[in-house]
């Protein structure tokens, strides 16, 4: 566990309400893609502590990123008001949602901000030219809410092994892809050979819970095959 002040060094925007924040990193800072970390900050001159997903993989060396869907809360609008410069403190590394190499056919299913892990190791297994077939699908409401939607796209034209199917739970006159969300009909259409994969799993707690039980009573999956990551918000 590695523990040390930073500062603010990027605040992106990635969608209408989404927003990714990058702190200035120590340059030995070891992790795994997947993990998480807890991050203060001062709101009215008091630390308060939350816990993110990294969403740069371990091979994006320049600096530490979490992403986070801003909602009305105090945490959030004090994340919003966050500029370049700004204080903070980190702890990491945690958790044991990771990938590093070890199956050779995996696939996520996650909805909305729970992309940000998925973000992290589906770059680090690109960056690293790992021998790995993936299959992402992912649900949001629109085209709007897509996080992340340029760097899969990038990472589909740079690895013929990475397949990134997105659903829409809303139909959109500007849209072709799928409509509706997740469920086994969907996983069989998009993913043939599911019995085959690790499946990891990361979003909202109802839809985790959801998607698992797709898995192991309508797929008969085995649970050594299933991976979980629950996203709760603050």
């Amino acid at each position: 566990m590695v523990e040390f002040e930073t500062e603010v060094s990027e605040v992106i925007a990635r969608t209408h309400n989404v927003k990714s924040f990058r702190f200035k990193r120590k340059e030995d800072l070891d992790f795994k893609a997947g993990q998480f970390f807890f991050v203060t900050i001062k709101i009215d001159n008091e630390e308060k502590t939350k816990h993110f997903s990294f969403s740069n993989s371990p091979t994006e060396k320049t600096y530490t990123e979490f992403t986070k869907k801003l909602t009305g809360s105090e945490f959030s609008k004090a994340l919003d008001r966050l500029k370049v410069g700004d204080w903070a403190r980190l702890r990491m590394p945690y958790g044991s949602f990771t990938f590093g190499g070890e199956y050779n056919k995996i696939a996520f299913l996650s909805g909305g901000i729970g992309i940000t892990p998925i973000r992290s190791i589906c770059k680090y297994i690109i960056d690293k030219k790992i021998d790995t077939d993936i299959v992402l699908l992912y649900g949001n409401r629109t085209i709007n809410d897509i996080v992340f939607r340029e760097d899969f796209d990038a990472m589909q034209k740079e690895s013929p092994k990475l397949k990134v199917v997105h659903i829409l739970s809303e139909q959109q006159t500007d849209w072709s892809g799928k409509v509706g969300y997740i469920n086994a009909q969907l996983i069989r259409e998009e993913i043939h050979d599911y019995i085959e994969r690790k499946f990891y799993i990361c979003g909202p707690p109802l839809m985790v819970e959801a998607m698992k039980k797709i898995l192991l009573s309508e797929l008969m999956l085995s649970k050594e095959n299933i991976a979980t990551e629950n996203f709760t918000g603050y």
